[in-house]
């Protein structure tokens, strides 16, 4: 199947990519725990989707739901009522879900990374208070997490994807390595890559990827970037206030946003 679907990317460039048939996807950004943005932009898309009428809503969420922003426990909380509620909802792994599952691992050199990409916010959201982690050492802190953090988060996170394809548009975290097939990229990169991937961001006649544009978020942005291969869609939201969606049906696409005064500090 994904040989099949890789194989078409290699046949030359599209003048109008288009989304599947039949499909209305929202590709959403990166939330890094940022709730009440998450809550705005759901209502905004379900408003969308049914003034639009079939075919029905289908979300794809670009990773880093969690860290930085206050509420990340709370984050997937509400993602995993959504899954339950929507099936066809899929998820992208984050650098940030995959440092943070290491940690629960029981990664020592992964938790004292996390904590420095804005995972005292996430251990925070777990009830945990300021006086208890500011006083716990790695280790304690490590005992601390794995004992406050629900099994059914971990099994959530771990479920997510690296790569999403549909129709013309490729869907990954970060980026993707240039001039490697879409089946041979690693998942490292596919989770952290920045500067090769957004320099060599595709002309009109020399797209990344021949026939296809790839989504993207992990590299902010103050405004949505449209480039002939990429599409960034993260704005920033934990520092920002500012949470994008983009929706693409046929070879039609549009922007949603959800914004708020409030950025966290």
């Amino acid at each position: 199947m994904l040989a099949k679907i890789f194989k078409r990317f290699v046949s030359g460039p599209t003048s109008n990519p288009q989304a599947p048939e039949g499909h209305r996807l929202y590709a959403i950004g990166d939330i890094h725990g940022r709730l009440d943005l998450l809550e705005g932009l759901l209502a905004q898309i379900r408003a969308d989707d049914m003034t639009r009428g079939e075919p029905k809503a289908e979300m794809i969420f670009l990773g880093d739901i969690i860290n930085r922003g206050p509420h990340s426990a709370q984050v997937i909380d509400q993602l995993i009522a959504l899954k339950a509620a929507c099936p066809e909802t899929r998820f992208l792994l984050g650098n940030h879900e995959e440092i943070f599952l290491s940690a629960l691992n029981g990664d020592r050199k992964a938790l004292r990374f996390f904590d420095r990409i804005g995972g005292a916010e996430a251990i925070l959201s777990y009830g945990i208070t300021p006086q208890a982690y500011e006083a716990a050492d790695f280790d304690e802190l490590a005992a601390m997490l794995q004992a406050v953090v629900p099994t059914a988060h971990r099994t959530f996170l771990e479920s997510f994807e690296d790569m999403i394809v549909e129709g013309d548009y490729v869907f990954v975290h970060a980026g993707i390595r240039p001039g490697v097939p879409l089946k041979e990229q690693k998942p490292s990169d596919l989770r952290w890559i920045r500067d090769e991937f957004l320099c060599a961001s595709g002309t009109k006649d020399r797209p990344l990827i021949p026939g296809a544009i790839v989504v993207h978020g992990h590299t902010i942005f103050n405004e949505v970037v449209e480039h002939p291969g990429r599409i960034g869609l993260d704005t920033g939201a934990y520092r920002s206030g500012i949470l994008t969606a983009m929706a693409f049906e046929g070879d039609k696409r549009w922007t949603l946003q959800q914004k708020s005064q409030i950025a966290a500090t």
